[in-house]
């Protein structure tokens, strides 16, 4: 059962870290001398870039990296955490950005996996399991099926059985790496809840994030860190957007909406009552008309699950229509192949990088050219390609593109998240790049690779390709577009033009309310 609330004017501290440092290959120091304290019953926010050395130091504290130097305290005891199991038994915590849970497995199946509770003779005791972890989520206000098969439940609920587990394993200090970055504003503001309640219970929870909003909602403390090198340490009152920001990158970045620019007459894409089945049959897009100019950014927004992601991938070819007409500058291109669609000028910025957008296992300069590396000038024929021009090319687009990397051949695999997410944008927005399809294009990124990725998208806009952007990020949509539509149950909510759109007025459209005007 959770500790009683506790008298947070102590301030005890519950983690020490000493001048830790780590360094790869006996050059890169991914931790320079790290001082660092967590107190009983707060919530400290970890920021940084991509690459500034966030992870290396959390896997520290978990018993995945060692260090190189310095030392760790637990309750002003020094602890060697020579694995996750030592840091485990020591009350230590992880919920990893990629969740680490069985979808084939129930609730109840995943939380107990590797601690399960067995009878007398041995065997498993789910029904002793359940009543416990039962108790454990009551005590702590999370609402889950416990029987519920994983697969079944959206990224919020799985989030809420990977902080059960480690609770169910006695953990006391939580480490949670970006843990909003899949969730909807509405599962965020749950999380934040749960958040609050494990604080006054007495837990103390390190929460790494990108997003510098979602910090003032929910920290206590911020450290910020760069190139491995703590700069700073602050709080929500000490502190604003603006010098948080340019704390983490080191210069000031313009999180400005963008500025007026002309849109071209011409439709490049016009969507005519389109209809989209899931699964079960039931309406997944439901009668959806809309069009994009050359040069305009139509941002969609919704809580995912009502028929953004199943629209942009009908548009690309990727889901049969089950009625209506998908038209590209004029042209009718709903029946065609996928392949087809983006040799016509088609680029996709899928919302699952790692899953749909690169192959982890390849070389940069190989993922560069995964839409016609068996085309001119990338290939002499069909099966023989030109190597030299590949890794050319590849060059050119991580120069052009700014890619942290020492050269073309690096795996995929290694590179930040910031740095994938831009190998795929510098992909699809060529130089023939009619329409992009974008799908949250900065999910997971830093600050300053958000905004590096939002002006390449308005460069190519400018330059007259039409951009659909879907997004959970409503600054971002507000920031970027010209006019958003808001989806609510695969049906189009209404069109709110992005100079008048405010957070609150998205939301509620969101949740079915018509705000907007239908143009």
């Amino acid at each position: 059962m959770p500790e009683t609330n506790f008298d947070k004017t102590e301030h005890e501290v519950v983690l020490t870290c000493k001048d830790l440092c780590k360094c790869y290959g006996g050059v890169v120091h991914a931790s320079k001398h790290v001082d660092f304290d967590l107190r009983r019953g707060e919530v400290h926010a970890f920021l940084g870039e991509n690459g500034a050395g966030k992870s290396t130091l959390m896997k520290m504290l978990y018993g995945i990296e060692q260090p190189d130097e310095g030392k760790i305290y637990i309750n002003g005891k020094e602890i060697v955490l020579s694995s996750s199991a030592v840091a485990i038994a020591n009350g230590i915590g992880m919920v990893h950005q990629e969740l680490m849970l069985i979808p084939h497995l129930t609730v109840v199946e995943n939380i107990i996996l590797g601690q399960e509770t067995k009878t007398k003779v041995g065997t498993l005791n789910l029904r002793a399991a359940h009543k416990e972890i039962k108790n454990l989520a009551d005590a702590y206000g999370l609402e889950i099926d416990l029987n519920a098969l994983v697969e079944k439940l959206s990224i919020g609920q799985r989030q809420r059985v990977e902080i059960i587990k480690l609770l169910y394993r006695k953990a006391d200090i939580l480490i949670l790496d970006e843990p909003t970055a899949l969730l909807t504003p509405q599962e965020s503001d749950a999380l934040f809840e749960v958040l609050r309640r494990l604080k006054e219970m007495g837990k103390s929870i390190i929460f790494i994030t990108h997003k510098l909003r979602e910090v003032y909602q929910i920290a206590d403390r911020m450290t910020v860190i760069r190139s491995g090198k703590i700069v700073g340490v602050t709080t929500p009152q000490e502190t604003n957007v603006a010098e948080l920001a340019q704390m983490m990158v080191g210069k000031t970045v313009s999180g400005s909406r963008r500025t007026p620019h002309p849109i071209g007459s011409n439709i490049v894409l016009d969507v005519k009552n389109v209809n989209v089945l899931g699964f079960d049959n039931i309406k997944v897009v439901d009668d959806v008309s809309f069009s994009v100019r050359a040069g305009e950014v139509l941002g969609v927004a919704g809580i995912e699950g009502n028929g953004q992601t199943q629209l942009a991938q009908a548009i690309l070819g990727l889901l049969k229509t089950k009625s209506g007409s998908i038209y590209l500058e004029g042209k009718e291109i709903s029946r065609q192949s996928t392949k087809k669609i983006r040799k016509a000028g088609v680029g996709s910025i899928p919302d699952d990088r790692q899953g749909m957008g690169l192959i982890l296992s390849m070389r940069i300069f190989e993922n560069m050219v995964l839409n016609e590396y068996d085309e001119k000038p990338f290939a002499k024929n069909p099966v023989y390609e030109d190597w030299g021009c590949i890794k050319e090319y590849a060059r050119e687009k991580i120069e052009d593109y700014s890619i942290a990397t020492a050269n073309e051949s690096v795996y995929v695999s290694a590179l930040s998240g910031g740095n994938q997410q831009k190998i795929v944008v510098a992909r699809e927005l060529t130089k023939d790049c009619k329409l992009l399809i974008a799908a949250q294009p900065t999910r997971g990124v830093d600050i300053a690779s958000a905004y590096y990725i939002h002006s390449r998208i308005l460069q190519a806009a400018e330059e007259g390709c039409a951009v659909v952007m879907i997004s959970s990020d409503l600054d971002e949509l507000i920031r970027v577009s010209d006019r958003i539509m808001v989806m609510f149950r695969g049906k189009v909510m209404g069109f709110v033009d992005g100079d008048a759109a405010t957070r609150e007025g998205l939301g509620r459209m969101m949740l079915g309310e018509s705000d907007g005007e239908s143009i």
